[in-house]
């Protein structure tokens, strides 16, 4: 059976998408998920929806307990997750309001828990291809036929935050490759892959960070008014794409079966 987790990030934290929708509280041996989990449906489709940092965005960054909420999302029978995440762009052709389904990511976090098994089993989990491409596809397919400006593939950065980057740091990150940044997919990512759930990133653009010296730095209030403008694109892809989601035979589910030791 599919369900379809929704991890609403900056300025999306409920997409407000639902039938019939109820609040549900999810205990778990982690400690509190962001806040209640919201459950419902969608075109005859089973939906779970956390919001990342909290309803209130009172959550920062590396305070959010990202095992609780993979752990909460299994709890409830989640098969695939798609995860909206607000990012800044390292690239020209990556412009503020373009959507990205990153494809890799680069890890400069340092203070959160990345895994569920920290003894006595160790699970060396494979983070080659980290994102679900079935789901990545599916995501790129659908912006196709809304016309929505997307790029099918990209490597996102996450940063420890809550700040931003200096501007070394982000001219550093565009040489390593980096085209998209910020501050949510690692660990979740990873964690998604060692609890068997597909997961692909929905990255909404909203800025240059820092690094494109003629346009304006990244700043709370222009990442919020970006977002204001494009939560409704965002909407209708996941209706769109939510509606694809028929496989249930993916290698995401079985990966950890052979990792841990």
């Amino acid at each position: 059976m599919i369900k379809i987790g929704i991890i609403g990030g900056t300025g999306f934290g409920n997409p407000g998408l639902l039938e019939n929708a109820a609040m549900q509280k999810v205990h778990t041996p982690y400690g509190p998920p962001s806040g209640l989990a919201t459950t419902g449906s969608l075109d005859g489709t089973d939906i779970a929806v956390i919001a990342r940092h909290g309803e209130n965005h009172n959550i920062y960054p590396s305070a959010v307990n990202f095992r609780a909420n993979i752990w909460a999302m299994k709890h409830l029978g989640v098969t695939h997750i798609f995860a909206v995440t607000a990012v800044g762009s390292l690239r020209e052709e990556i412009k503020p309001g373009d959507l990205v389904f990153p494809d890799q990511f680069i890890d400069r976090t340092t203070r959160r828990s990345s895994t569920f098994y920290e003894g006595p089993e160790v699970c060396h989990i494979p983070m080659a291809d980290p994102f679900c491409g079935r789901l990545r596809g599916i995501l790129a397919d659908s912006a196709g036929r809304l016309g929505l400006n997307s790029h099918s593939s990209g490597t996102v950065i996450t940063i420890e935050g809550p700040r931003f980057s200096t501007r070394a740091e982000s001219k550093m990150f565009r040489l390593w490759g980096a085209d998209i940044i910020n501050m949510s997919t690692v660990p979740e990512v990873v964690l998604a892959r060692e609890a068997g759930i597909c997961y692909a990133a929905i990255a909404m653009s909203t800025d240059y960070d820092c690094w494109h010296e003629s346009k304006e730095p990244v700043s709370w209030e222009l990442i919020q008014k970006t977002m204001r403008h494009n939560a409704e694109n965002v909407k209708q892809l996941l209706h769109a794409a939510i509606r694809e989601v028929t496989f249930t035979d993916c290698a995401c589910s079985q990966a950890a079966a052979t990792s841990i030791l």
